[in-house]
């Protein structure tokens, strides 16, 4: 299919980017003062986490439209986005406690931010085991739209659980009415990442939306032969 070959080229593309800015990061971006060479993980994990709530606003989103039109291209790119966005979840929950063990003394501590993604994260994974356990495809839509339009709900409490809560985590460094508190090499490789993980995101989920379109079919000619 079309996006299933656009989204290949993308992400590969994306990949090789994305090696680029982690050596850009790790020989050509200055050490920062207080945090050491740990704070280049940052490079990857702000990115990472940036994909992860973007793909669950989208989920969300997508899921609205869903309950409203009744397409289920709609629904189909919602799960293909969940999907996504689980993935680069990972990425954000592995890097996160590298970084903080270093800097924090802990590899995890139950502050407001560090929790509510917990929380976001293992609710789509419940959003996953849903779709794989309800067999009807209109109910399985319709459940599915219901759980993602609550991460909807969660994405922007999370990013302001650093102005709502005490916590530990760092304040926002792009996304605050000042401007950005990095010095100007270490912003371009930021913002760098930051494109890169967006363009990831947009790759894997044309390739994850053809692939469920195509079980989609297959699962309908299975049907119709039996």
């Amino acid at each position: 299919m079309q996006y299933a070959r656009r989204g290949t080229l993308l992400s590969g593309l994306m990949l090789l980017a994305l090696a680029g800015v982690c050596v850009r990061a790790l020989m050509f971006t200055p050490v920062e003062r207080f945090q050491g060479p740990a704070q280049k993980i940052f490079y990857v994990h702000a990115p990472a986490a940036w994909s992860a709530l973007l793909a669950f606003a989208v989920t969300g989103l997508l899921s609205l439209l869903y309950l409203w039109l009744r397409d289920r291209r709609l629904d189909l790119a919602a799960a293909a986005s969940a999907e996504v966005g689980l993935a680069f979840s990972v990425i954000m929950l592995t890097t996160g406690p590298i970084w903080a063990k270093p800097i924090w003394g802990t590899w995890w501590t139950w502050d407001a931010r560090l929790t509510s993604t917990l929380f976001i994260f293992l609710l789509f994974i419940g959003y996953t085991v849903l779709r794989g356990a309800v067999t009807d495809p209109d109910m399985r839509a319709r459940y599915s739209a219901v759980v993602g339009i609550m991460g909807l709900v969660l994405v922007p409490f999370i990013h302001f659980t650093v102005v709502l809560f005490r916590t530990l985590h760092p304040e926002p460094i792009l996304m605050k009415p000042d401007k950005p508190s990095l010095p100007p090499a270490m912003l371009v490789t930021l913002l760098t990442s930051f494109g890169v993980f967006t363009l990831l995101y947009v790759g894997f989920l044309a390739q994850r939306y053809a692939f469920g379109v195509l079980e989609e079919l297959r699962a309908e000619e299975a049907a119709s032969r039996a």
